[in-house]
């Protein structure tokens, strides 16, 4: 059993993920773990990887573990001694190879502590951007191990109902709780200089793109959308903040269009948040996605956005509409029309804060710690 929570003994909170990247779903786990740890919970960072940017975000209330692995069975020995050491209240993951390694682990163990995992993207079309034998074994995986989970958590309504159909599971005991993207932290964060001259000296207005170097992203889109804004007489530069494998593809994209004086890749920045006041606007051109961070970022700054419709989140977010434009996935023309009517008429910065209520760090932690059963 795991151990019992008294006043001696702080609630402790597992939260196993492989690794912490260089995207937005570390970034949130971050922030969720530092909330968790000023509300008194003992919290343990279990990852495969620790080497990523977002460690600086650390607060000194969580413990970060190294596991170096998180292989569904070479993980094991080292996750079921943590296990058994330590007791932990509750287990939080995400992903389903990490999921199966806590649940193998915790089988191998004996032990009864509730183990939750949250679904952080649309899991189809995670799926149909695989090869289809690496599919099969990854669905085959999903559907053994996350009914077994004691609770499931959804960072959208629309990945909620996407995982239940795919999976088999039921939807009506899914949590769905939104990612906490706004923090105390981020006004000010967002106060220093953004890192680019673009920003300061006085030429054309940036519109900003931000988000890994791939295809989810579909950075291809938007080039193609900027470049027939360009032709079409505006006089605006692209900055795409963010790196991956697909760099040399989209420079080379850039340069076939004739945009290379005014797109910029300048890679990952740890603080993309001065670049977001400063856009004249936020574009995100993905092909799915869990929720949309970015979206409710720029937002947050008072920034106009401009979104795909792509499943699931922004639809979510903006209201269908009410907050920010939507377009189909994949579509230059449209996309292109919908930034030059943003530019032309954009919707006023209070409305677009407002937007964001639903989105604190106060709020998700609050639900967490809720549905995780660690609220006091």
């Amino acid at each position: 059993m795991s151990a019992p929570t008294t006043a001696s003994r702080p609630r402790r909170l597992a939260m196993v993920l492989a690794d912490l990247a260089r995207g937005g779903i570390g970034k949130m786990r971050v922030h969720l773990a530092n909330a968790f740890a000023a509300e008194g919970v003992a919290v343990d960072l279990l990852l495969a990887r620790t080497d990523s940017p977002y460690r600086e975000l650390i607060g000194p209330g969580v413990r970060l573990i190294d596991l170096g692995t998180s292989h569904a069975w070479f993980g094991v020995p080292r996750t079921a001694a943590y296990l058994l050491r330590e007791r932990p209240d509750v287990v939080l993951t995400q992903r389903s190879r990490v999921n199966a390694l806590v649940l193998r682990s915790r089988a191998l163990c004996g032990l009864k502590m509730p183990v939750h995992s949250t679904f952080n993207t649309n899991q189809s079309a995670q799926l149909a951007s695989l090869t289809p034998a690496k599919a099969r074994s990854q669905l085959a995986q999903m559907r053994r191990w996350y009914p077994q989970n004691d609770g499931l958590i959804a960072i959208s309504h629309g990945v909620a109902d996407d995982a239940a159909a795919l999976l088999g599971l039921d939807r009506a005991a899914m949590r769905i709780i939104y990612n906490p993207v706004v923090t105390p932290e981020l006004h000010a964060r967002a106060a220093g200089p953004a890192g680019h001259p673009w920003f300061s000296d006085g030429g054309a207005p940036v519109i900003l793109g931000v988000g890994r170097l791939e295809p989810q992203k579909d950075f291809a889109t938007l080039l193609d959308a900027f470049a027939r804004l360009i032709a079409g007489g505006a006089d605006y530069r692209l900055l795409i903040l963010g790196e991956g494998k697909l760099r040399g593809a989209l420079e080379a994209q850039v340069a076939q269009l004739g945009l290379g004086g005014r797109v910029a890749l300048p890679g990952f920045a740890v603080n993309p948040y001065p670049y977001m006041a400063g856009a004249r606007l936020l574009v995100m051109s993905s092909a799915w996605e869990g929720l949309g961070n970015v979206l409710v970022e720029a937002l947050a700054l008072g920034t106009p956005v401009v979104s795909t419709d792509c499943p699931n989140g922004p639809a979510e977010i903006l209201e269908h509409g009410r907050h920010g434009r939507l377009v189909p996935v994949g579509d230059a023309a449209a996309l292109a029309d919908a930034i030059r009517a943003t530019l032309a008429a954009p919707l006023p910065a209070a409305q677009l804060r407002a937007a964001t209520a639903r989105f604190t760090l106060a709020t998700a932690a609050a639900q967490y710690l809720d549905a995780l059963g660690l609220a006091r």
